[in-house]
């Protein structure tokens, strides 16, 4: 290690506990980390007990998870010895899907063709399923914020109708039902009966949102994945393999449509 590095090495031994902004600063000055990948994130992680690598494919970025405690030298050369790695899965995300006019988006396995009419007399955004289009009235010139909204709306509408439908199979009730944007985990239950689900299930095919739905709602009556929880949640599934399947091999289209 040439002397200049190592007098940056050395000042990040001396910074604060609490300075991990500082040292991410210092890291990214001491060593060209955009070269192994322009979507490298470096995230310094007091809780860390080793180096990792993680896809973020939300962001389409990799994660290098660095322990408070690893001096950046060793990490930098820990992300040039994966640099293969690191391309290969940011290869396999699919395509950006920007909702413009004229773009396809999958909803529950259908395929729908954005129609965007413009119009700045209008007084407010109307959307509608018509056939195999996605119509869109609009007087903003960027209707994003209202179709995604649109497109919350309709992902509760759905889940919650389905998720209360099978709870009542099982003679459990739901306390209630939230709806986020997750990067991993597509659902989630509590022990008083509040189920967390990703709107953007509403993108996959009806196999796999019947499965994530049914997955939570048998954590209703199983707070664990024990084998009777796996029982009751193939029970509460049109088609549990084909679903659970789709989910493991292409949860990442998900996150594909810009929005």
């Amino acid at each position: 290690m040439n002397r200049a590095l190592q007098n940056i090495e050395n000042k990040l031994r001396q910074i604060p506990k609490n300075a991990i902004a500082k040292k991410l600063e210092y890291a990214l000055q001491a060593y060209p980390f955009d070269d192994i990948s322009p979507d490298l994130k470096l995230k310094i992680n007091p809780r860390a007990k080793r180096m990792a690598l993680r896809l973020d494919a939300r962001a389409r970025v990799v994660n290098l998870v660095i322990p408070k405690r690893a001096s950046i030298r060793s990490a930098y050369h820990f992300a040039r010895e994966h640099q293969q790695w690191i391309r290969e899965q940011l290869d396999t995300l699919p395509d950006q899907i920007h909702l413009s006019h004229g773009a396809e988006i999958s909803i529950l396995g259908q395929s729908f063709t954005l129609d965007i009419h413009y119009d700045s007399a209008l007084r407010r955004t109307d959307i509608a399923f018509q056939d195999s289009y996605l119509k869109i009235s609009t007087n903003k010139q960027d209707p994003t914020s209202r179709l995604k909204r649109f497109l919350i709306n309709h992902a509760r509408e759905e889940i919650t109708k389905l998720a209360h439908a099978k709870a009542a199979t099982i003679e459990k009730k739901i306390t209630k039902i939230d709806l986020k944007d997750t990067k991993t985990r597509w659902g989630s239950c509590s022990h008083d009966g509040v189920l967390s689900y990703s709107w953007r299930l509403i993108f996959a095919a009806p196999e796999a949102f019947d499965y994530v739905v049914a997955h939570e709602v048998a954590h209703l009556k199983h707070m664990d994945h024990s084998p009777a929880f796996w029982m009751q949640c193939e029970d509460l599934c049109l088609d549990y393999s084909k679903g659970k399947s789709w989910m493991r091999n292409n949860s990442d289209l998900l996150h594909r449509y810009k929005l």
